[in-house]
């Protein structure tokens, strides 16, 4: 098994790199390295560039549109992108919904609903966990009625992350109650703007509305906007998850963020420290790991060798990594690291100097530490919880 990169590869990677370079919004890229806040303009700003280009469905076949990169040239693609600072693309329509639909939907289905994700011009949201259906997702109780030639769907979502911007969502919705509850669950494309939706906010703790609560009231949903068999979606949501988990992992942004944590160090005089910085040594070694079990996936799937189902396995250890990297940033900022003023960081006070030094967050790089620190415990539950992947994992790939 060969880890390194051809020669074209490089070259490859070179090409992508000075797009990037030359493409990137500055201050988007100052946001990213930062932490700072994106809006949806900073965000839908890069899709639609990436989108122009042709990239935004960098996983694509090019019979969809797509560059039709293997394996290595998008997992270089993302790399890149994530080391120049750019933002994490909004996954529901280009990497989740957009393979379902080249998958499972129909011709018309497909003609009407990738030329839009591929642009950027059309923000997806996912519909999946319910207040009562979260890592037990087959529990859901959305309910969609067939009448005549539409779908009257009634039902509750929650935690729907960026779902006050969705123009469409996908939803995993109960159209059978008979037999085993996966068998009773069919997959609906749902236009945001039609009357009886209504979208909450839940407000977390750093201040920010990120995830929602979306209530349907008698929807109607026309019949054509039924991805697949009804009573099949189960098969689709599975499909997806795939897609989710290991894009969860994104090892590129822990490489990205890793290298903050050492800059976060060596400002606030913590990199001194033996134990410290012990701790980072631990980190990076892991992060290491994650990377050389992403390329040997790659490896299997370059030589045409079938790799073993390790979504899961992705998912766990790059969530793990994830939430380690935040809290080692927090301790480094100490007490600074504790405020969290938005209107201080929006108008570019958080830690200026001309003020004395007085104001409370130290200096700017602290001031979303915490905030990160607490949204960052949710990556080990979202897209399936990892003691429900370590499950998975005994059963799927050590055969208990």
């Amino acid at each position: 098994m060969d880890l390194n990169f051809t020669a074209e590869e490089q070259a490859f990677r070179q090409e992508v790199r000075q797009w990037v370079r030359e493409n990137l919004p500055p201050d988007i890229s100052h946001k990213v390295h930062h932490a700072l806040r994106l809006t949806r303009d900073d965000m839908q700003r890069w899709a639609k560039i990436l989108g122009k280009k042709g990239w935004l469905g960098w996983g694509w076949p090019k019979e969809f549109g797509g560059p039709g990169w293997n394996a290595v040239q998008r997992h270089l693609f993302e790399e890149e992108c994530a080391l120049a600072g750019a933002p994490r693309v909004v996954p529901f329509g280009p990497v989740m919904v957009a393979p379902v639909i080249m998958a499972f939907g129909t011709p018309e289905q497909q003609k009407r609903f990738l030329p839009g994700i591929a642009s950027g011009e059309v923000w997806w949201s996912q519909g999946y966990s319910e207040p009562g259906a979260g890592s037990d997702l087959a529990s859901l109780k959305t309910r969609a009625e067939r009448r005549g030639d539409k779908y009257i769907v009634n039902g509750q979502k929650t935690w729907t992350t960026l779902g006050q911007y969705g123009e469409w969502i996908f939803c995993l919705v109960r159209t059978s109650t008979e037999g085993k509850p996966q068998t009773g669950i069919s997959f609906l494309l749902i236009d945001m703007k039609s009357p009886g939706i209504t979208v909450k906010p839940i407000v977390l703790l750093d201040g920010e509305p990120e995830v929602n609560e979306v209530f349907f009231d008698n929807v109607e949903v026309p019949v054509e906007n039924l991805v697949g068999e009804e009573n099949k979606g189960w098969t689709y949501a599975k499909y997806l998850l795939a897609h989710e988990r290991t894009n969860i992992a994104d090892v590129n942004r822990a490489k990205r963020e890793l290298e903050r944590l050492k800059r976060i160090a060596k400002a606030e005089g913590l990199w001194d420290d033996v134990r410290f910085r012990d701790q980072v040594a631990l980190l990076e070694v892991d992060i290491v790991a994650l990377e050389m079990l992403v390329l040997r996936v790659l490896s299997a799937e370059k030589s045409g060798k079938q790799s073993l189902d390790i979504a899961g396995l992705l998912k766990i250890r790059g969530s793990e990594i994830q939430q380690r990297y935040t809290e080692l940033m927090m301790l480094a900022g100490g007490p600074y690291a504790v405020p969290f003023i938005r209107e201080a960081m929006d108008a570019g006070w958080q830690g200026d100097h001309a003020l004395g030094g007085l104001w409370p967050g130290g200096a700017a790089h602290c001031a979303p530490l915490t905030a990160m620190y607490f949204n960052y415990r949710k990556t080990t539950i979202y897209g399936g919880s990892n003691e429900v992947q370590r499950n998975i994992v005994a059963q799927t790939v050590l055969g208990s």
